[in-house]
């Protein structure tokens, strides 16, 4: 009786065994949600950007599909989700290395045009009517430009709208002069001429 009993145990948890395997369906769920992160990541510019985070990432991925294949769901969603987390930390690196190389870049524009509207300023100096804003705009576009280059290591999103300001702020000037160098010059005013008195002559 006793070696009965066991067998249906023994039976009996064989079949609970296979009835909860066969009712473990595929994470595609979380598939889908790996395979938006993973095009994010590339969007963003991972292949330029990212290289070795990207391959780890990737390698997760690759575990995870291995185990779909062998219908290990359970194993395979857990493979899946920390693969999104992988790629979304992807996507947070890249981004901002592309971030740091636009404000690297913008930085470059606006020293640039700064240097040239200041080279311009010299030369019409007497023509700038407006000294007190051209001063304070010359101070906080200086003092901008060296706060945007501490930035662009630590913020690099931050330092490039700062830099964006700034650049405004140049064009203005820049437009300023462009003005004032186009702008008519008042002609000088004639010289009187001696008036010559014609006397008619005596009869």
């Amino acid at each position: 009786m006793k070696h009965i009993r066991l067998s249906i145990s023994v039976l009996v948890v064989l079949a609970l065994v296979m009835v909860l395997g066969s009712c473990a369906k595929p994470p595609d769920a979380e598939k889908q949600a790996a395979q938006s992160a993973m095009d994010a990541a590339i969007s963003a510019g991972a292949d330029k950007y990212a290289t070795d985070s990207l391959e780890a990432a990737r390698k997760i991925w690759n575990t995870a599909e291995f185990q779909m294949k062998e219908e290990k769901y359970e194993e395979a969603k857990k493979s899946y989700i920390d693969a999104t987390v992988a790629f979304n930390k992807v996507s947070m690196e890249a981004g901002e290395k592309a971030a740091a190389d636009q404000a690297n870049a913008s930085l470059a524009t606006v020293e640039k045009l700064w240097k040239n509207v200041e080279a311009t300023a010299k030369k019409m100096g007497k023509k700038l009517k407006d000294k007190e804003a051209w001063t304070a705009d010359t101070k906080a576009i200086s003092e901008g430009l060296g706060k945007a280059k501490e930035m662009i290591a630590t913020n690099p999103w931050q330092a490039k709208a700062k830099l964006d300001e700034l650049k405004t702020l140049v064009d203005k000037w820049e437009n300023a002069f462009k003005e004032m160098a186009t702008a008519p010059t008042k002609p000088k005013p004639a010289k009187k001429g001696k008036k010559v008195i014609l006397r008619s002559s005596e009869q």
